[in-house]
């Protein structure tokens, strides 16, 4: 397997902890969270690493070096100007039929092994790891009916969503639907495929998973210090 590791974002959700620092740098406890997610990639048997950069690449490239430390190969792919969270893929030559593309501000302890083995066997093109999560909302909710009168009364009720963890497979020719050079999200690549019928899977996933671009997140991760001292011992 190789894996890419999408790195250019600025973290304007995780400010101030990202006012002098790139996201993927930031630190949880004493390791920087791109740290933790190449001692992931390595557990899970991944030898090569492409990391798209571009704001503060100067600093992640500087800190991650190589990738001998980690007995990795790391190949840096440096954006002329921002590409979103899919464009940069088109930036590296000769990938896989099948490689990882995982967000650079993600800690998990997924088995990215099985994840693959997973997408081989679905025959689709792209698979998305998937994670349920309860999102709480602070306010009481109405239910109201076309007269405006209330019809029922919810007291901060709680919400289960299905979230994308910022994990994915792909096979080399979901890149046939991205633009050269140009600024695509994967919310593009999403409506370009369902637009073509292109089937996507999922593959939920209900290990530990934190996406530490929202401060809640990287807050809990602190808290989480014995988990990811385990993820990087």
């Amino acid at each position: 397997m190789e894996a890419v590791i999408l790195a250019g974002g600025k973290g304007t959700r995780l400010q101030p902890y990202t006012a002098e620092i790139p996201k993927p740098l930031v630190p949880v406890g004493e390791v920087p969270v791109i740290e933790i997610l190449l001692h992931c990639l390595k557990t899970s048997g991944i030898e090569k690493v492409h990391v798209a950069v571009n704001h503060l690449a100067h600093l992640i490239i500087a800190a991650l070096g190589d990738g001998s430390r980690w007995g990795l190969e790391i190949v840096y792919h440096e954006e002329e100007t921002p590409l979103s969270t899919v464009g940069p893929l088109k930036l590296i030559d000769n990938l896989p039929e099948q490689f990882l593309v995982v967000n650079g501000d993600i800690i998990t302890d997924m088995d990215f092994r099985k994840l693959y083995r997973y997408h081989e066997s679905t025959n689709v093109s792209l698979t998305i790891a998937t994670y349920q999560r309860t999102v709480a909302n602070d306010y009481g909710t109405l239910e109201v009916d076309s007269k405006g009168h209330v019809t029922a009364f919810h007291e901060k009720p709680a919400y289960e969503f299905i979230v994308s963890t910022g994990i994915y497979m792909f096979s080399h020719s979901v890149l046939d639907f991205v633009p050269e050079g140009k600024r695509f999200g994967f919310d593009d690549l999403m409506a370009t495929m369902l637009a073509n019928r292109q089937p996507v899977a999922t593959y939920p996933f209900d290990g530990y998973w934190l996406d530490i671009g929202r401060v809640d997140d990287y807050e809990q991760a602190n808290r989480d210090i014995d988990v990811i001292r385990r993820l990087v011992s």
